[in-house]
């Protein structure tokens, strides 16, 4: 049965440029498999005669976009956002890796699985590339938990063989094992990816590294994540444990785990060569701003991988990240590009950073046309916006002169409130 909602719309089109319709029509409809997907989009105007039968759900005043896309983010972490450190590894030590063991406990899983999941949605994600923990109970429970909201949902068992404490710590053979079973009885059901998740090099033998490569090969459409080149003194740490690497970036590339649908966390402490590594690998980086500005890990370099033209976008990295909300990591985004004392600084358009959470993360991602845009055939994950949620945001939204300047006053003033409907495409 067709559906339809009248309000202002916001898409992009191929090349990344938004479309922006002030008086827009939406339509979505079953697909052969029960799924909602968009099968219309555009001015009302021009898309109501093509649906005479139809009568739209009216929303004056409100916009709809397409569901947000986080590229990086940590379910077990949900608990220590806002945890205070001296640095990652400090943090790591003193609040990650305690909070983590927990989840060896099929019902703690359980539970933190229903408020992450929730806190999503709450904020306009809809879609998430995803950490658990190195134990497999954390990912069935994620799973199962994103299967019940008909959510689509990209996570993976971390693999930590050494250099990890007693409680995360797994055994290089079992976690192997374990992540194929998961694999297998997860990946490409309903709308659920796996990823294949090292926690970071140096936290994982090499033979771990291997065979997390060699699952990756045999595996071909799972995705594949990790961390890279997140501060200083772990990129130290990488290149003294892998000295035969060109770089910390290389030692994927060397255990083959650099491909389509690879994503690397942060890829900060870049030179040109991993940024040409990026591009040639179809590997894409997952940029998170408000965890590196908490950490004090570095600003990514936006130049740079526009210049190089490698694939990226936008994560909130919780619990590093500071933030749910992609309206707060669009904006540190904005101030990362920005800052021109360590790199070049550009500003980033508001509809870029926009884009970067949205079709430009699902690009990253593999999945364009997919999901992240509301263009025919995307599966029907859209946000019905309130540009108005807020007196100070209603003012500055009522006297926007252009798209630019209306998406930059919901990037700067937007939280919650702004999202008054998560609408996920359902099936059946």
């Amino acid at each position: 049965m067709k559906k339809a909602y009248r309000a202002s719309l916001l898409r992009f089109d191929d090349a990344g440029q938004p479309v922006f319709d002030t008086d827009g029509l939406l339509v979505v409809a079953p697909d052969a498999q029960g799924r909602e997907r968009v099968v219309d989009a555009g001015s009302h105007g021009a898309v109501q005669p093509r649906h005479p039968d139809v009568a739209p759900e009216h929303l004056p005043g409100r916009i709809l976009a397409p569901g947000f896309v986080d590229m990086h983010i940590h379910f077990p972490q949900t608990d220590i956002i806002g945890a205070p450190a001296d640095g990652l590894l400090p943090w790591l030590e003193n609040y990650t890796f305690p909070a983590e063991t927990r989840f060896a406990e099929p019902a703690h899983s359980a539970e933190v699985a229903e408020v992450f999941l929730d806190e999503l949605l709450r904020h306009g994600v809809t879609t998430s590339l995803t950490f658990a923990t190195s134990h497999p109970a954390s990912v069935d429970a994620l799973f199962a938990a994103a299967q019940r909201r008909q959510m689509r949902l990209i996570t993976g068992k971390v693999l930590q063989d050494r250099h990890s404490p007693d409680g995360v710590r797994d055994e290089t053979e079992r976690s192997l094992a374990d992540t194929e079973d998961l694999i297998r009885r997860w990946h490409g059901v309903d709308r659920l990816g796996y990823a294949i998740t090292p926690r970071f090099a140096p936290t994982s033998t090499e033979a771990q590294l291997r065979g997390a490569g060699e699952l990756a090969a045999r595996h071909a459409d799972t995705w594949i994540q990790s961390h890279v080149a997140e501060n200083k003194d772990e990129v130290k740490w990488a290149r003294e444990l892998f000295p035969a690497s060109r770089s910390y970036l290389g030692v994927y590339d060397d255990f083959g785990l650099m491909r389509e649908r690879a994503v690397y966390a942060h890829c900060i402490h870049f030179d040109d060569e991993d940024r040409q590594l990026m591009r040639a690998t179809r590997t894409a980086a997952a940029v998170s701003p408000t965890s590196n500005l908490f950490l004090g890990s570095g600003f990514f370099d936006f130049e740079g991988a526009q210049r190089v033209d490698y694939l990226h976008g936008l994560a909130s990295d919780v619990g590093g990240g500071t933030s749910f909300s992609p309206f707060h990591t669009m904006l540190a985004a904005y101030y990362v590009g920005r800052e021109g004392q360590t790199k070049p600084g550009l500003s980033l358009a508001p509809s870029r950073l926009w884009w970067l959470h949205t079709a430009g993360a699902a690009q990253a991602l593999g999945l364009t046309g997919t999901i992240g845009n509301l263009q025919p055939g995307c599966e029907a994950d859209f946000l019905v916006l309130d540009p108005s949620a807020t007196p100070l945001l209603a003012r500055k939204s009522a006297n926007a002169a252009s798209l630019e300047e209306l998406l930059f006053a919901l990037i700067v003033l937007g939280d919650d409130r702004v999202i008054e409907r998560t609408v996920i495409a359902r099936a059946g």
